[in-house]
């Protein structure tokens, strides 16, 4: 085990993560017999075996499982290092990752793009998920950042409200509702509605206030994309309740419809989350004073004339 290098760890992760050399190779911009012998010799220094190889099938045998929590502790530790003696560079480079729910890809890119032409030497990058796989990346050390609607209780957080997060009904143009001057909640449990997948806030969002207004509602689809949930409700295959910051196109060009309903919007908030204990890097929390600041006045610019 003396003998174990970082980079042989790095690999490791990247492969357990994925559960595919060819993904891992990709991740690390190495080819794939380059990671398949790091963790032969990985292997070799262990003296056990870290995955079963079943065809093209991978998977952890029960030492690797072993191996990757105290892998992630090494790494976590070493970008903590990393992060602390940014400090001495301050502002002039440094990483940030940023990690966040698919419905903030609607605004966050442009937001930290102003950021970048402030601080150009600041390299960012970008990871998508629904809330649950953002806490798990919170929680492996993945990211500096989180942007998110609600905050998690998993563990220590600092998670600070930017930003008002309207989430609406949406039908096709031509539905029933739209010549509907308001339309009741109980109206909703006629209707199909096409939903995001468990763990997603804008799931959560549609479940609380079903059950706010004692409505069972009817699914008729389950998608884990905001994009092919809106072109099936053009298409008149259904409704949805969807964060406002992601139809301002469709809403402006008169693709889709937002019709009164009782109860909406429900109105929640935009957070930026950090771990409590975890040292922010200079550049880290440049970006997390940056959006506190910019971030509501930024979404109001995007959403234009289109109001909750």
């Amino acid at each position: 085990m003396k003998n174990i290098t970082l980079r042989q760890l790095r690999v490791f992760a990247a492969v357990a993560k994925h559960l595919s050399f060819a993904r891992a190779a990709e991740e690390m911009h190495l080819t794939p017999p380059a990671v398949s012998m790091q963790v032969k010799e990985l292997e070799g220094e262990v003296g056990l075996p870290l995955f079963d190889r079943s065809g093209r099938s991978v998977s952890l045998t029960t030492t690797g499982e072993y191996l990757l929590a105290y892998t992630r502790r090494v790494l976590a530790t070493l970008k903590d290092a990393e992060d602390a003696l940014a400090r001495f560079k301050g502002l002039a480079g440094g990483q940030v990752t940023v990690a966040m729910v698919s419905t903030a890809k609607y605004f966050m890119p442009s937001l930290m793009a102003r950021f970048r032409d402030e601080h150009p030497g600041v390299e960012l990058g970008m990871k998508l998920g629904n809330r649950e796989q953002l806490v798990a990346m919170m929680q492996r050390g993945e990211a500096d950042l989180a942007i998110m609607g609600r905050p998690p209780r998993e563990w220590a957080t600092r998670a600070e409200p930017f930003a008002l997060h309207p989430h609406v009904l949406v039908t096709s143009t031509q539905h029933p509702f739209t010549r509907m001057e308001q339309v009741p909640a109980m109206a909703l449990q006629g209707e199909g509605f096409i939903m995001r997948e468990p763990g997603s806030g804008t799931r959560a969002a549609t479940e609380e206030y079903a059950a706010a207004h004692h409505l069972h509602l009817r699914v008729v689809m389950e998608m884990s994309s905001n994009e092919t949930i809106k072109q099936a409700v053009m298409a008149g295959m259904g409704v949805s309740l969807l964060s406002l910051h992601t139809i301002a196109f469709e809403l402006r060009h008169g693709a889709i419809a937002t019709p009164e309903i009782e109860g909406l919007p429900v109105m929640r908030r935009w957070h930026v989350v950090n771990t409590l204990g975890k040292l922010l890097s200079p550049p880290a929390e440049a970006l997390r004073y940056f959006v506190l600041e910019h971030g509501q006045r930024h979404l109001a610019a995007l959403q234009g004339s289109v109001a909750p």
